[in-house]
């Protein structure tokens, strides 16, 4: 089963995590839009992809082929306060195959031979891209003004409330971005995709918002499948349910389509409303045990992943966890 899974970031990690405990044939579309922390200063010194979202990827599968200390050395940040401080390791030698190969795609594959893991990890698109948001709730004399914030780190620490989101090549507003042609051929030629979980206006939708690749979503005839967060977070989404983070997707996809959404049970207070919110999409709910029952706010892969074999059909029973 060819499975492709969409997403950045923590979540894009629990995703992979899960899902090559269902097939070996995954690939990740990294969101490719980071502005902070070390992925923001090699993306501004350089003029590269911002790595961060992309390593995660590659820890995650790197963890799951067996290769631990590839995966630790990845995620490995440099201490002190020089020049290398905050830079992890993973961002480092990515940002150098971009530069040697000349292609983010040819280099990011050149990892995969390297670290010997056998999922493939590419970027929803070939350049860097900006994300700009419309939030209210930042003027103290009048809260319903809206206001347009600019970069990933502003949209996801924001007080304020987003309300929808766009998407453009750094310093290129009038012009959309551009799809990864790789990625759109994975999208396309997919047995199941996957979108989410993750910071639902800063790793999930902008994948929606880069039009070919949302062609590939709106005409693949993958099985597509959304998993929700376990909570809101603050900021973007502080205060959504879970069914307003599946209107939010709506908005912003209104061709998209899906088949299942995955959400913690215990997460949701209100599954008929999620239900109804699922159907819109036209899909339908399914609610599992599917957080760490030890670590708060993280999936738990082998209780995602039977999630995610149920909402594809694949366990041959369907006990108690569809809503």
């Amino acid at each position: 089963m060819r499975a492709v899974a969409l997403g950045g970031g923590h979540g894009l990690h629990a995703t992979l995590t899960a899902l090559r405990r269902v097939t070996r044939e995954v690939t990740a579309v990294v969101t490719v839009a980071d502005d902070g922390g070390s992925s923001g200063r090699l993306r501004r010194e350089l003029g590269l992809l911002p790595p961060g979202d992309l390593r995660q990827a590659f820890a995650a599968f790197a963890a799951e082929d067996g290769g631990t200390l590839w995966a630790e050395v990845f995620q490995h940040r440099f201490g002190g306060d020089g020049a290398l401080a905050g830079h992890a390791v993973g961002n480092l030698l990515l940002a150098g195959l971009f530069e040697v190969l000349g292609d983010p795609v040819a280099a990011l594959d050149e990892a995969s031979r390297l670290t010997g893991i056998s999922g493939r990890v590419l970027p929803m698109s070939p350049e860097p891209l900006e994300i700009e948001a419309e939030v209210s709730g930042l003027d103290s004399e009048d809260p319903g003004a809206v206001r347009r914030i600019r970069g990933q780190v502003a949209v996801a620490s924001t007080p304020g409330q987003v309300h929808r989101i766009s998407l453009h090549p750094v310093g290129r507003q009038a012009r959309p971005p551009q799809g990864c042609p790789q990625a759109i051929e994975a999208v396309l030629g997919a047995d199941v995709v996957f979108l989410g979980p993750g910071s639902w206006f800063t790793s999930v939708l902008p994948h929606v918002l880069v039009p070919d690749l949302y062609d590939a979503l709106v005409r693949t005839k993958a099985t597509k499948v959304v998993v929700l967060n376990l909570v809101p977070q603050p900021g973007e989404t502080a205060g959504f349910s879970p069914e307003r983070h599946l209107d939010v997707l709506f908005e912003h996809a209104p061709a998209l389509r899906v088949d299942a959404v995955i959400a913690d049970r215990d997460s949701v207070p209100d599954p008929a409303s999620l239900r109804r919110a699922a159907q819109r999409l036209g899909g339908r709910a399914h609610l599992g045990a599917v957080a760490d029952p030890v670590v708060e706010g993280r999936h738990d892969p082998d209780a995602l992943a039977r999630c995610m074999r149920e909402a594809l059909g694949l366990d041959g029973g369907h006990s108690g966890h569809r809503g």
